[in-house]
């Protein structure tokens, strides 16, 4: 378990009734304006897929996706999805999606391996989302452009919140900042990832960092990245590598960055190629996930995943991801809180 934090007279600033309104005010609110800004339809999402297809997401390469055998296919394992970066890009070409249109999805996820604390729990809930794009569109231009474009929806979802509920003043800066992830190594070289993204966002209040993969000029990347989603190698902005990123904002209860949204253009088939290679994983390219991309059967696109109970967090200044979704909690933590007015549901 991680080290939960306490902020010093924390107290909710609306109960749990308001709390549960709030959180289907944000969620119906917020699908509609990112399905409209984005042109995106819903479709249905998978709980689990078949272990064995590369469709399931590996997120870091080390997490263990729950499994169970099916009795009525021969005790073939399916997995609880991770995420459904991969599976989306296979609905764009199945539905033949045309370029400028994409889909999302309500994803629910089980993590198993996740370190439990503030803003992490065993159950994930986020829009999935997938976009067709043209060839031309495969640079940080657009990717810039998708991402202001999220972010006038994370605007427009706080004021709507604010008019609700008066005592949540709004926090966030009207344009969201673009830093790449070696310029930020370059700005505080002697720090950590994370203690640069702390310093980047509690700075600017929202930052997307570009970049996420890549090994930066230390030889590191700035986290980790599946090698066959997004496209953490092609060249982007000033000749930096990746067309990828994470959208963070500046947690003012948790004085903490926080991640709401990882997403990026995902890789064509040399990019595949490439990462599969440098991550030593070309064995996927035999998968069926990997196998429609090389043969071509799978549309161009640009996508990624939206936390649902991080945004509504966020949103009502919570101090928990515990005070926004049911989820399984160790007992001292569920003590810690209480101690410190953090009302778990």
């Amino acid at each position: 378990m991680s080290c939960l934090i306490k902020p010093t007279g924390y107290r909710p600033l609306i109960d749990l009734q308001q709390t549960e309104l709030a959180i289907a005010k944000i969620k119906d609110f917020f699908q509609v304006n990112l399905s409209a800004e984005l042109r995106l339809r819903r479709v249905t999402a998978p709980l689990f897929v078949l272990r064995g297809t590369g469709l399931n997401d590996d997120l870091n390469g080390v997490e263990r996706a729950v499994n169970f055998p099916i009795k009525d296919m021969g005790d073939a394992r399916a997995e609880v999805v991770h995420s459904l970066a991969k599976w989306k890009r296979v609905m764009l070409a199945d539905y033949n999606i045309e370029p400028g249109y994409g889909i999302y999805t309500d994803m629910n996820a089980i993590r198993a391996d996740e370190e439990l604390d503030n803003i992490h729990s065993l159950y994930v809930d986020q829009w999935d989302w997938e976009r067709v794009i043209t060839e031309e569109e495969r640079n940080i231009a657009f990717l810039k452009s998708v991402v202001r474009r999220i972010y006038g929806t994370l605007l427009r979802t706080e004021y709507l919140i604010w008019e609700s509920f008066p005592e949540i003043r709004p926090c966030l800066p009207s344009e969201i900042t673009f830093i790449h992830a070696e310029e930020l190594r370059r700005l505080y070289p002697d720090l950590s990832p994370k203690q640069r993204e702390l310093e980047i966002v509690k700075r600017y209040k929202a930052v997307f960092v570009i970049g996420i993969g890549a090994e930066l000029g230390d030889g590191k990347p700035h986290d980790g990245r599946a090698p066959d989603y997004d496209d953490w190698t092609s060249p982007g902005e000033n000749g930096l590598p990746g067309l990828n990123g994470d959208i963070l904002l500046w947690d003012e209860v948790l004085g903490i960055p926080l991640e709401v949204s990882s997403m990026g253009i995902r890789v064509d088939k040399a990019a595949l190629l490439k990462q599969l290679e440098l991550t030593g994983k070309m064995e996927r390219s035999e998968l069926y996930f990997h196998r429609r991309l090389l043969e071509g059967s799978l549309p161009l696109s640009i996508g990624g995943g939206i936390g649902q109970s991080r945004l509504c967090m966020f949103f009502l200044r919570k101090a928990h991801i515990g005070e926004i979704q049911a989820s399984i909690w160790p007992d001292d933590m569920r003590r810690e809180c209480a101690d410190a007015g953090i009302q778990l549901i």
